[in-house]
């Protein structure tokens, strides 16, 4: 055994109860939280306590202030000058909460808790009581960070870019409407992906997604070389608009969906086991040759499906173009899909939105949490990066 784990234990056994522990802890974090203050003050003044100082403003005793913490409660001498010019960082003026408590409150915020949830979260572990008005001013907080990273400048060019929509119910007028939060991911030059910013509109529309598009260009945003999306009428057109240059790829799985919705049951078994025979072909042409096969046998009966093929057939078949490697990133928008799972899975418990500030709010720390692991590029990054620099040259390197 080590010295340090036998003075670790040998320490603790003076503690015969838990409470005995956490009120020694508490009592050391009480005069660790005081000695921060009288630096601050030091600070403040341009001078220590007892020294000697041309400053007019000088110490003037102290006030009592109950804190929370994550210890529970504790009550704390804070000191005071006689201009009532100190405010301190620690614990500002007519505030109680330090920070390890306000970052508790927005976890359990992020991870979709309701404020009275929280409240009782709080009351239970810490055994003090937050008001539901004090938890919504801590997250309100975020709100300044949120506008920050809605500004924030963007890299010049991204690799692919997924784009999709989610939907959430948002009181408005009195009315409870269903409101669109656009969310686009890119994939940078360095192999990592990143969230470019959300955006809260009406129903998804081709229209809304041209002004997110311009947001973008207007933050840096030089060229988007591969655009994944859903098959939104007009979708393809408003990004060669913004982005002329970009390629873009209809979503399969969502194509598949859109075709198979008014399948009866006894039908859709062999009509899933054809349609699949069209995109997992080996090329573009053999593809082509398995939507004909599957036009001759189910055209008389579900000729919307068909027709839905072939109207977005260059899109729906952009894919074929790249290597095998690209091929399975771009194929689907289930990377923006499985972000959207983690979003829903937080927000789950709020059936609606009280403003737009609100779902803002809750989406950007929901992401937070959900893109956490984001910290690596994606995988066979060197082998799909010499691909990109093959097929696109000189537009990756901007």
């Amino acid at each position: 055994m080590k010295k340090e784990d036998f003075i670790t234990e040998d320490f603790l056994k003076q503690f015969k109860t838990g409470e005995e522990l956490s009120s020694f802890l508490k009592s050391i974090q009480k005069r660790g939280v005081e000695k921060i203050l009288e630096g601050e003050l030091d600070a403040h003044l341009d001078y220590e306590k007892h020294q000697k100082s041309e400053n007019p403003n000088s110490r003037n005793g102290y006030s009592s202030k109950t804190i929370k913490t994550s210890l529970g409660e504790s009550k704390i001498k804070v000191p005071r000058d006689r201009k009532a010019s100190f405010n301190p960082l620690m614990v500002p003026k007519r505030e109680n909460i330090v920070d390890g408590i306000e970052n508790v409150i927005i976890s359990l915020y992020a991870k979709g808790m309701s404020n009275s949830d929280i409240e009782e979260q709080i009351r239970e572990v810490y055994d003090f009581d937050v008001s539901t008005s004090t938890i919504s001013r801590i997250t309100d907080r975020i709100s300044d960070d949120i506008v920050a990273w809605q500004n924030r400048p963007l890299e010049p060019v991204y690799l692919i870019t997924w784009m999709d929509g989610i939907v959430f119910k948002v009181r408005e007028n009195s009315k409870v409407i269903n409101k669109t939060m656009y969310i686009a991911v890119g994939l940078r030059r360095d192999g990592k992906k990143e969230v470019l910013g959300l955006w809260l509109g009406k129903n998804e529309s081709a229209a809304f997604w041209m002004s997110v598009l311009t947001d973008m260009k207007a933050r840096g945003v030089e060229d988007l070389l591969i655009t994944a999306t859903d098959n939104l009428n007009g979708f393809t057109q408003t990004i060669r608009n913004v982005f002329p240059e970009s390629t873009t790829q209809i979503c399969v799985v969502h194509q598949i969906r859109n075709a198979s919705r008014y399948v009866v049951w006894k039908d859709k078994k062999e009509f899933s086991k054809d349609m699949k025979e069209i995109y997992n072909a080996p090329t573009k042409s053999a593809a082509e040759a398995a939507l004909n096969d599957f036009a001759q046998k189910w055209e008389s009966k579900y000729s919307y499906a068909i027709k839905s093929w072939r109207d977005n057939w260059d899109e729906l078949t952009v894919f074929y173009d790249f290597p095998v490697e690209i091929r399975k990133i771009i194929y689907t928008t289930n990377l923006i899909e499985n972000l959207n799972g983690k979003i829903r899975k937080y927000t789950k418990n709020k059936l609606s939105f009280p403003t737009d500030n609100a779902v803002m709010k809750s989406t950007f720390l929901a992401l937070r949490e959900a893109t956490k692991k984001w910290t690596m590029p994606i995988r066979n990054w060197g082998i799909i990066l010499n691909q990109f620099l093959t097929i696109f040259d000189e537009r990756v390197q901007l």
